[in-house]
């Protein structure tokens, strides 16, 4: 039987040393997964992880305890080392994780193929829907030169793929939540009966003003929340005002926006779970919007050619699957209008109106997405099957 398909021995303990490696962009989307990654192997599999960061500067906005001038750190129990340039320690684990294709240094490589026995070697790759990701999830690839295999890991959503990133105390910390201690915290009063609570983080995008414009025009009153990132030129733009930071609060008519800080993981799920509805990007925050049971709106990483388009369609495909034609006509109009940054305008009708019934699919969905075991999860047991 293959390695790839055997059930682990549950006597068999995990493998005790991973070395996760990250490159920041500045999205922040890969070290925000891996992030969360490592936490969740370290508190929930008893597992050492080395988290390989080469810009701790950047990283500090997401872990505001990280010290960037600090080459080795230990936070949540995750060791945090910088990977620089040559890198600092050559002692491979039993695991080794490159997250999103990321280059491992030679000498790391070499270290690898010198250790007895070899580590598993994971490329972690970006989450998708497309169909070809089951017939590549866990398929091997040998080194041109080095005795090393590495194997492609895709998080997804269906029970052949990776799963996606969730914590097992999730469910529990939902249960907990006060909104109201939420809202205090912002300084903000909650929601009227008719008010529509939006939460704003997005990439750059053309169709802000449309958006606004149809919020603005709204019979009830609509109150946007943008953590600061990539949107905020675009918003103070379309308010004509500049320098917006954290506090700051515009009004148009039906329209109040508020800047909120560069907001921490934990605090990011809180913030889903308070709004109506939630506009996200990227991977990360697309996961948590999954998980937060309530209607989304996904802003794919745009990629050349639009072929970031087929995967937005791909998970369009599976994600309004028994929707009414009607609800489900409306919210790939407006996705697709919000990604292509026109139309968003004409598209919002439809979509207001389809938003009770998203709101109970978005409950639904969250239960399918369940069934399938986490990526954290699927990753020990994958791992623990290799080394035996």
């Amino acid at each position: 039987m293959s390695v790839l398909s055997q059930t682990p021995d549950p006597s068999v303990p995990a493998p005790s040393r991973w070395h996760l490696f990250c490159v920041v962009v500045d999205n922040f989307g890969d070290i925000g997964v891996c992030w969360r990654l490592a936490r969740q192997l370290a508190a929930e599999h008893g597992i050492a992880v080395r988290l390989w960061v080469d810009d701790l500067k950047s990283t500090r906005r997401l872990i505001p305890a990280l010290d960037p001038a600090a080459s080795r750190q230990f936070i949540d129990g995750v060791e945090i080392r910088q990977w620089g340039d040559p890198l600092s320690s050559v002692d491979p684990g039993e695991v080794v994780i490159a997250a999103f294709a990321c280059s491992l240094p030679e000498s790391f490589l070499e270290a690898m193929a010198r250790r007895t026995p070899r580590p598993v070697w994971v490329n972690l790759e970006y989450l998708s829907a497309e169909e070809w990701v089951s017939g590549c999830h866990r398929m091997p690839s040998p080194h041109p030169r080095l005795p090393l295999t590495q194997h492609f890991f895709f998080p997804g959503l269906e029970a052949n793929t990776g799963g996606l990133i969730r914590e097992a105390d999730y469910a529990a910390r939902r249960a907990v939540f006060s909104p109201q201690a939420f809202w205090d915290a912002l300084d903000l009063a909650p929601p009227e009966p008719e008010e529509l609570r939006v939460s704003l983080f997005s990439y750059e995008n053309a169709g802000l003003p449309e958006l606004f414009d149809a919020w603005s025009r709204s019979v009830s009153r609509v109150t946007c929340l943008v953590p600061e990132g990539r949107i905020l030129p675009g918003v103070a733009a379309e308010f004509g005002v500049s320098g917006l930071r954290a506090g700051d609060r515009l009004i148009r008519d039906s329209l109040t926006v508020r800047i909120l800080p560069f907001v921490e993981q934990a605090c990011y799920d809180e913030l889903l779970w308070s709004c109506d509805l939630n506009f996200v990007r990227g991977e990360d925050s697309f996961v948590r919007a999954q998980w937060a049971e309530k209607p989304f709106v996904w802003h794919i990483y745009a990629q050349q050619e639009g072929a970031h388009l087929e995967k937005l369609e791909a998970f369009l495909a599976c994600y309004r699957a028994g929707l009414d034609p009607e609800v489900a006509r409306a919210l790939t109009d407006f996705w697709l209008a919000w990604n292509r940054g026109e139309g968003i305008g004409e598209a919002w009708p439809a979509f207001l109106a389809a938003l009770p019934a998203l709101f109970s699919h978005a409950k639904r969905w969250s239960a399918k997405l369940q069934e399938v075991d986490d990526l954290a999860s699927q990753l020990v047991q994958f791992c623990k099957v290799a080394l035996e």
